[in-house]
């Protein structure tokens, strides 16, 4: 019993030491197998951290080259706009492709019974079989014929469809390259509608990173042969206010490491710089210099006041560059912020902060122009033609006008003082201070003479700014010089509208820009309207 005992609890001690060893080895393997997750989940964690890192240096990338993407890209051209036909040549379906072929007579004859066998009744056996396999031949011959006709059915019917889908889409490329055609007749006639209608298609086709809006408003004005750019430019969030990702050990968390707020700051205010030069580009590329001399860039952005919790629009940019200047630009190379402070433009001092360009009047009238017909139907119908108003008439009427547009005082200035008609003050309307208002009842350009005599009043009555309106025209150069000197000009179709607005009257300016005016014409003296 002892040694049996014994026996006994060495095999049990035996089993307690397996057991020992046994859970050794799998709190080991557990310890590696954790070790391993977590390596795994580090490398895992690490790598995503990465992969948002590389995503965010992408977008900043993609944002840095808004400007220098654009700059190989071909321009548009009336020739790319064609349109070609999209049906291809009449393919029969496969099935359809080619006829099946014809049973083979071979494959049904049965053959012929030896010389022994028809000695035991094969020669009989042998012509019941040929019988059988004639049948079945005519048979498969029959189904073959069959499936033939109705291939040739299907066949002649997909031809069919196929004719009618090639003449309608036929149709569609002779009507589309119709229109293409008389658009580009119009476009090399300086026609607007046609001019805005182009300039549209080379802003729609410009492709920019997710995030930016593809808003635009386009006025063409043959007068001063330039073009007017409303354009909705991207909000601050589409600058990333995150550097980089990183991933916390202790805390297995990936957190955003942010962005400084001046380098945010200054990469919006380069991005729209970079928005407004890749425009003027876009539109010089694509236009040629006979049509447009010149384009006005505004760039707003549609965004909410914390203040007041209303949706907003101010304007943050806006910059007029003539061709003969921006085409000097090498703008692979330009910082694009200096490169709009050397073209002049209006920049807000601090756009991320939304700080709005203010114009010098707080409606738009960039986008009325002329009409074509205004001398034809001046004398056809009961409007006010305003050429036929004598120059104490048309001064009343531009002083009513901007009394009903809210000027708080007024006072009329003798007409030997200086030329000047009116004096305004009101703080919505203009920058504050005195505005100096002088009226030219012309029937031609009014070129810079006019405007240089304003400024000199300006000068002499220490006016803070200038109002010029007249019934006809002004230059470009005119319109140049009034914006360096805090001069607004209103031409006679731009006071139409605001006469119509804010008088509720129906009136003909009575005089329209020559069709094909010349370069030279934007800096004539003008002339006066004539007498009544």
């Amino acid at each position: 019993m002892a040694g049996g005992r014994s026996e006994w609890e060495r095999q049990q001690a035996a089993h307690r030491r397996e057991a020992e060893r046994r859970a050794r080895e799998a709190a080991r393997i557990a310890k590696e197998q954790e070790r391993d997750r977590q390596r795994r989940r580090l490398e895992q964690q690490q790598a995503k951290a990465d992969r948002k890192s590389a995503e965010m240096a992408q977008r900043i990338e993609e944002l840095d080259r808004v400007l220098l993407a654009a700059l190989p890209v071909r321009p548009l051209s009336f020739d790319q706009m064609q349109v070609s036909s999209s049906v291809r040549l009449f393919e029969p379906p496969g099935h359809l492709a080619a006829a099946e072929p014809a049973p083979d007579w071979a494959a049904y004859e049965p053959a012929p019974p030896s010389s022994f066998g028809k000695l035991f009744g094969g020669t009989a056996r042998y012509q019941r079989e040929l019988a059988d396999a004639r049948r079945r031949f005519d048979s498969a011959m029959a189904a073959n014929q069959k499936h033939e006709e109705q291939r040739l059915r299907d066949l002649d019917a997909a031809r069919t469809a196929h004719d009618r889908q090639a003449a309608a889409d036929s149709k569609r490329v002779m009507e589309a390259n119709a229109h293409l055609n008389r658009m580009r007749a119009d476009f090399e006639a300086g026609r607007p509608e046609a001019l805005e209608w182009f300039t549209t298609r080379v802003l729609e086709r410009s492709a920019y990173p997710k995030g930016f809006p593809k808003l635009f408003q386009v006025a063409y004005r043959p007068e001063n042969r330039d073009l007017v750019v409303e354009f909705e430019l991207p909000p601050q969030s589409v600058i990333p206010d995150v550097r980089a990702y990183k991933y916390v050990k202790t805390r297995d968390t990936i957190d955003p490491v942010p962005r400084a707020q001046i380098e945010v700051r200054q990469r919006y205010a380069k991005l729209l710089a970079c928005v407004a030069l890749r425009t003027l580009h876009e539109i010089f590329a694509s236009i040629p210099g006979d049509l447009v001399e010149a384009v006005v860039f505004n760039g707003r952005v549609n965004t909410v006041d914390q203040a007041t919790g209303k949706k907003v629009r101010p304007h943050l940019l806006s910059v007029e560059a003539e061709r003969s200047e921006f085409e000097e630009l090498v703008l692979a190379e330009v910082n694009p912020v200096a490169c709009l402070k050397r073209l002049n433009a209006l920049v807000s001092p601090n756009p991320y902060d939304l700080e709005a360009v203010e114009p010098f009047i707080t409606f738009d009238l960039k986008r009325f122009r002329f009409s074509e017909d205004m001398d034809v139907v001046s004398g056809l119908d009961s409007r006010r033609n305003l050429l036929k108003l004598s120059p104490t008439e048309f001064e009343h009427l531009v002083r009513e006008l901007f009394v009903a547009m809210g000027a708080e005082a007024w006072t009329t200035i003798p007409s030997k003082d200086g030329g000047v008609d009116a004096v305004a003050t009101s703080d919505n309307l203009f920058f504050g201070g005195v505005c100096l208002i002088q009226a030219k009842r012309w029937a031609g350009l009014v070129g810079l003479e006019a405007v240089h005599a304003l400024t000199g009043v300006m000068a002499d009555h220490n006016a803070t700014t200038g109002v010029l309106v007249t019934m006809s025209w002004f230059g470009r150069a005119s319109e140049q010089f009034a914006q360096r000197n805090r001069i607004t000009l209103i031409n006679g179709a731009e006071l139409k509208h605001l006469i119509k607005r804010h008088l509720n009257i129906d009136v003909i300016p009575g005089t329209t820009p020559p069709r094909n005016a010349k370069a030279s014409d934007n800096r004539q003296t003008g002339r006066p309207g004539p007498a009544v």
